[in-house]
C-alpha cells in the first residue's frame, strides 16, 4: 500500500476525529455543525465503500448505444460510489442512534462517537476481493446460475 492510498484510506475516520473534536466548540458554531454533518453524511459510508471497493469495480458501467459522453463509465461510477456513501452512511447513523435508544443510551455525543470508532475500525478493514467472472466465448450467452431470471 502506497502513502497516498493510506492517506485517502484514513481520510472518513479522520473526518470523524475531526468532528468530535468540533464538539469543544461553543454550541451554535457553525463550524461545529458543519464539521459533524459532513462526517454524518459522507464518512462511515465511504469507509464502508473503500472496503467493497474492488468488488465494485469489478463490473465496469455500460454506456447506452448512442455515446454522448465519452467518459459516461468514469462519471457512473463515480456517482454510483458517492450515492452509495451517503446512503450507508445514513443507515449507519440511524442504526445507530436506534440501538443507542433501545439501550437507553441515546446521546449525540454517544451516536458521533460509536460512529467514529465504526469509521475507523473500517478504514483498517482489508479490502474485500472481486469474485472472477466467468468467461463466456464470443457470440454466445452469458452463463446464468440456477434458478435466475436472467
Amino acid at each position: 500500500m502506497t502513502p497516498q492510498h493510506l492517506v485517502i484510506r484514513m481520510l472518513p475516520p479522520f473526518g470523524g476525529w475531526l468532528a468530535l473534536a468540533a464538539l469543544a466548540l461553543p454550541g451554535g458554531s457553525p463550524l461545529r455543525g458543519a464539521a459533524v454533518a459532513a462526517f454524518l453524511a459522507v464518512g462511515p459510508g465511504a469507509a464502508l465503500v473503500g472496503v467493497c471497493g474492488p468488488a465494485l469495480r469489478a463490473r465496469r458501467a455500460e454506456g447506452p448505444v448512442e455515446r454522448r459522453d465519452s467518459a459516461f463509465e468514469r462519471h457512473s461510477d463515480l456517482l454510483e460510489a458517492l450515492m452509495l456513501a451517503v446512503l450507508l452512511s445514513v443507515s449507519a447513523a440511524m442504526l445507530v442512534a436506534t440501538v443507542l435508544i433501545a439501550a437507553q443510551a441515546f446521546s449525540g455525543d454517544r451516536v458521533l462517537l460509536t460512529l467514529t470508532l465504526l469509521t475507523t475500525l473500517a478504514a483498517f478493514c482489508p479490502r474485500l476481493r472481486a469474485s472472477p467472472t466467468p468467461r463466456t466465448a464470443p457470440g454466445t450467452a452469458p452463463r446464468t446460475r440456477k434458478g435466475s431470471t436472467l
